[in-house]
């Protein structure tokens, strides 16, 4: 058995797959959804997405916000923001991630630069392939 996921943002279909499994972060915590999972709704934090594909592979997505409904053997991952690892422009987000750490530095309450820094890390985390 599979789970059917669809990865969608506001402007396309970023992702259509079969998986064994899927990870994702929300407000509750990490939560790993398999075949035959209850029904699910979850709030999404800014965070990876783990899919893990029935042919072995694994993949990788930056999330920024959003949320994951799971609906029979269906996976839908709805976020404001999702970014395939290999769509990631590293230098960008480097840059994106120095701004945020010199405003933080400047005002540590920021609460907007450190939601800057948190996007910036998820994307150089998902680039580079590392793991939840």
């Amino acid at each position: 058995m599979s789970l059917q996921v669809e990865l969608v943002s506001p402007e396309e279909v970023v992702l259509t797959t079969t998986a064994s499994m899927v990870l994702v972060r929300t407000t509750d915590g990490d939560i790993a959804f398999q075949p035959g999972h209850v029904p699910f709704v979850g709030v999404l934090l800014p965070e990876r997405v783990r899919i893990y594909g029935d042919d072995g592979d694994t993949q990788l997505i930056a999330v920024h916000s959003g949320f994951v409904e799971v609906s029979g053997d269906k996976v839908a991952i709805l976020s404001d923001v999702a970014e395939l690892a290999g769509d990631i422009d590293t230098d960008r987000a480097t840059a994106a991630a120095e701004r945020a750490r010199a405003a933080l530095v400047e005002d540590p309450d920021d609460t907007e630069a450190a939601a800057a820094l948190k996007r910036a890390e998820v994307r150089l985390t998902v680039a580079a392939g590392t793991a939840i």
